[in-house]
């Protein structure tokens, strides 16, 4: 009988120990056909790598949702700087006589909180200036310098079935779906646009009447400077072709204010469609929106919370640090347009 084999101590199977393998830094689930993510990061370690794969992201969708992101103010300020040159609410507060109620210069208050801390109510001045924000827009699109990045974070929210959700439109799509008549009709067209127009239809009823509280010469476009952006655009980081078209935008450069504003207005609502469009619900203090506002457009969705509840959003806005960034304006031009 042949001997037993014994394995010794020494003639164990070695066992070699694989280096980890870093997964990504931001998971997406596609909410749109076309555009938008939810997405997954963890906020409790804000790094330049980090931002880098948002950026990507935004490359590709346009539009990311984080939810519970746990950010909150100096955090939030924090994170943007590292995206670039950030706008800042200070010409706004000093030039209106406005006090910020919030920490830092770099947040904009969007939300319905008036600096005393009650809740806005409807028909007040802050109230009438601000429901230019339920109309598509791009943000910054009437000053020399647009905005790039915008990042939208939940501090108080009213209760879910009252509203309050954002909208988003995809101009990338929009524009690959015109016929090639019409691209060619629109590829040189140069847009004026002003916050002070998107604050005058805003306020005009349906019969076309101005509130006169913004029946004035400060409130009328055509009394301040524009901000001078081309219609059609190529989005440099994921480059394709769209249509850069917000509710600011008054007339096109070398056409008939009434007839271009009739144009502008038929692609506005050729962007408002169910298939460039998307809502999405805010359902927690926390939950962070960043969005790229030189390929996709964005409204605030009117609700029934509406002078009982608090909707507590701050936004930081990242300058356009590309190479379209000042459009036809004079760069490194610092006024703002309606302070100008």
């Amino acid at each position: 009988m042949a001997p037993a084999q014994v394995m010794t101590a020494t003639e164990a199977p070695s066992i070699t120990t694989l280096p980890l393998v870093a997964g990504p830094l931001v998971e997406y689930r596609p909410i749109h056909p076309t555009f938008g993510a939810e997405a997954t990061a963890d906020f409790s370690s804000i790094t330049s790598e980090l931002v880098d794969e948002i950026k990507q992201g935004l490359a590709k969708y346009g539009v990311l949702v984080f939810r519970k992101t746990g950010l909150d103010d100096a955090r939030h300020v924090e994170m943007s700087h590292l995206f670039g040159d950030l706008d800042d609410i200070a010409p706004f507060v000093s030039g209106l006589g406005q006090k910020n109620r919030l920490t830092s210069d770099y947040l904009f208050d969007v939300g319905n909180v008036n600096p005393d801390g009650t809740v806005m109510q409807p028909g007040t001045m802050r109230d009438l200036l601000l429901r230019c924000n339920y109309h598509f827009h791009a943000d910054s699109a009437f000053n020399p310098r647009r905005a790039g990045i915008s990042l939208l974070l939940a501090h108080e929210l009213p209760p879910a079935e009252l509203g309050g959700d954002t909208e988003f439109a995809d101009t990338r799509s929009a524009y690959e779906h015109l016929s090639e008549g019409r691209k060619e009709q629109i590829k040189d067209w140069v847009v004026m646009n002003s916050q002070l127009q998107c604050r005058r239809n805003a306020n005009t009823d349906k019969n076309g009447a101005l509130n006169p509280l913004l029946d004035t010469d400060e409130f009328d476009p055509m009394k301040h400077r524009f901000g001078i952006h081309r219609l059609v655009q190529l989005h440099e980081p994921s480059g394709r072709t769209n249509l850069y078209i917000a509710a600011h935008a008054h007339h096109v450069e070398g056409m008939g204010i009434e007839e271009g504003q009739k144009e502008l207005k038929g692609l506005l609502e050729y962007v408002d469609q169910p298939k460039y469009t998307f809502r999405v619900k805010w359902r927690d203090p926390g939950d962070l929106v960043v969005w790229d506002n030189t390929c996709v457009l964005h409204r605030s969705v009117p609700g029934s919370y509406a002078g009982k509840y608090k909707r507590d959003l701050r936004r930081t806005t990242v300058h356009d640090m590309g190479p379209q960034a000042w459009g036809l304006n004079e760069v490194g031009a610092t006024w703002r347009n309606g302070l100008d």
